[in-house]
């Protein structure tokens, strides 16, 4: 157990981190999402297909907020 206890606690850090990049988006992007991909059905990667395909239209902080959540997952 005690050696158990070390890796849920790095697991744990790891999905705090990630949903923080997620809140972090959804709120530097959210009007955009709404507005620039409005008919765009949610899931299998298509809200994210359209930020991608639309993302000069992005503003400053939806891009960096973008960006800065790519770099946390290692680029990914």
């Amino acid at each position: 157990m005690r050696k158990l206890l070390p890796l849920l606690f790095i697991i744990g850090s790891i999905a705090t981190a990630q949903a923080q990049d997620t809140t972090a988006v959804r709120q530097a992007c959210g009007d955009e999402v709404r507005s620039l991909c409005a008919g765009i059905m949610p899931g299998g990667g298509r809200i994210k297909q359209c930020m991608i395909e639309k993302f000069d239209q992005l503003s400053d902080a939806c891009r960096s907020a973008v960006k800065d959540a790519k770099a946390q997952k290692g680029g990914k």
